[in-house]
């Protein structure tokens, strides 16, 4: 029997492409660059190729010989470049790439690895000495930016092996978002610029108005909010796009790609490049997928450092990551568990009345700031707006980016909303409160776990062992706490933030 769809008969092989094809996607969904994969095939079930082929440079090394075979089933890292620019056919390039994700298809192996290279990360580039990473791509198109991924990640004794390269216009991602219906995303702040000229000079940033809360985001905003990078650094850049297609990956159904198969094909075609263009290649890249479909996703974060201008990572950080990434493995958490527990901030069970008042470590008191601000979105709300007793050390309160406001599900239907905005130590680093009437929101699908702490019920998400986020609902809504993006408070400290959210008006 076969394990795959290599000798698949026609009447199965739909079924199969349409694995494929979400798979794909979420490969896509992944770089906020676009779908590539998907695009090589139509779904009727007849293998074509609509995307545009890389073109080489005239002179230098010639991106079939950077690329390692690979047989069919074994495992395939992808390297998925995003730009606001074509490689031009003269082989000249008039701009950087704006994303590096490396994504690694392994079905033996626990998750799919997804890891983000930061584009200002200071590296040896081939022929071209000390560089950023992203002027590689400039100085010698996806064939040099392989070259200088491959001299990163591999040692003399292990090479680091890429077998294809997806090179995506970010106006794909912006239509490809669009068609697929926009996407519900968790904003952690407000991002705002109206691109007047700076005093004095300096950068000129893109526009953007995305404010904080629970939203649906559709083409435009989701590009902004993806590429933004004014006043955070690259590594929270990284870290919000994931988190962005993390979420988006979720609501996206096949039934959504069936029937915007060929809006999404023609999108792909138009915005999209790769060096998979053989029907041989489709295929082991299509058994791969579809063995690979089930498995859990793991966001492997690059741990580098902020050295001025630039970022830079060790040599031991560099051989643990590179290792993680190639050995990938599922959340420890158990799905749909649930348990009771005691919390981090005592040893038993206590009635909510009984609480202790002793402030956890990496916490302190400050309910007179933060109920003042719920006070003062409660009284635009028809349901209880909760506050955090608790908040980390050093955070401090955003009253200018919190807010209410009005939440339409995919039915129309409205439900209010609110959001509380709390800035956390570090640069780009914010956590939130979130309130809403839309009990079953698409964030709160599939919990890690739920835990039964002190009379609540919380449903803990997590990524691999960093708690991401913790929720609770009650008769008339649903309340969450959300960690900042780089997942800067302990576990400890979001149970414990979670655990003394207090309703507005309760002693």
């Amino acid at each position: 029997m076969s394990d795959g769809p290599d000798d698949a008969p026609p009447g199965v092989a739909w079924g199969l492409y349409r694995r494929f094809a979400l798979g794909g996607l979420l490969i896509v969904l992944l770089t906020a660059v676009g779908t590539a994969t998907a695009a090589l095939m139509e779904i009727k079930g007849t293998l074509v190729d609509p995307l545009q082929p890389i073109v080489d440079p005239p002179r230098g090394p010639k991106l079939e010989n950077v690329l390692a075979d690979v047989p069919s089933g074994k495992p395939q890292t992808l390297l998925l470049l995003g730009s606001d620019i074509r490689y031009a056919d003269r082989g000249t390039v008039k701009g950087l790439s704006d994303t590096l994700i490396l994504v690694r298809l392994d079905p033996d192996k626990g998750a799919t690895s997804v890891m983000s290279l930061p584009r200002d990360l200071k590296v040896q580039i081939p022929g071209y000495g000390t560089d950023k990473i992203n002027a590689a791509y400039s100085l010698g198109g996806p064939t040099l930016a392989v070259r200088t991924v491959k001299a990163l990640l591999g040692t003399p004794d292990r090479p680091f092996d890429v077998h294809h390269v997806v090179n995506v216009n970010f106006g794909g991602f912006r239509r490809a978002v669009d068609r697929l219906g926009c996407v519900y995303a968790d904003i952690d702040r407000r991002y705002f610029n109206d691109n007047d000229p700076p005093a004095g000079g300096g950068p000129d940033y893109a526009t953007i108005d995305v404010p904080a809360g629970y939203q649906r985001l559709c083409g435009q905003d989701a590009l902004d909010y993806v590429r933004y990078r004014h006043f955070d650094s690259d590594l929270v850049r990284a870290a919000r796009q994931q988190d962005f297609l993390r979420q988006a990956k979720d609501q996206i159904g096949i039934s959504r790609l069936v029937s915007d198969r060929d809006e999404l094909l023609e999108i792909f075609g138009r915005y999209t490049q790769t060096d998979i263009k053989s029907t041989g290649a489709v295929l082991r890249l299509l058994k791969l997928v579809y063995r690979a479909t089930g498995k859990p996703l793991a966001e492997i974060r690059f741990p580098a450092f902020d050295v001025g201008d630039h970022l830079e990572i060790g040599a031991d950080d560099l051989r643990r990551v590179r290792e993680r990434f190639l050995d990938a493995r599922a959340a420890p958490a158990a799905r749909g568990r649930t348990r009771s527990t005691s919390s981090p901030t005592r040893r038993a069970q206590r009635p909510r009345s009984a609480r202790r008042s002793t402030v956890p470590r990496g916490l302190f008191a400050d309910r007179r700031t933060a109920e003042d601000l719920g006070v003062r979105l409660g009284v635009k709300l028809a349901f209880p707006v909760y506050f955090p007793r608790w908040a980390a050390l050093g955070a401090d309160y955003r009253a200018q980016d919190s807010r209410t406001y009005d939440l339409f599900d995919r039915d129309r239907r409205r439900h209010r909303a609110y959001r509380l905005v709390v800035k956390a130590p570090g640069v780009g680093q914010y956590y939130g409160v979130q309130g809403t009437t839309w009990k079953d929101p698409p964030i709160l699908r599939s919990p890690s776990e739920t835990r039964r702490i002190a009379g609540r019920t919380y449903e803990l998400y997590f990524d691999g062992s960093r708690l991401r986020m913790v929720a609770w609902r009650t008769e008339r809504a649903a309340y969450w706490v959300h960690n900042t993006l780089l997942q800067s408070l302990s576990n400890a400290q979001m149970l414990g933030i979670a655990e003394s959210l207090t309703r507005v008006g309760a002693d």
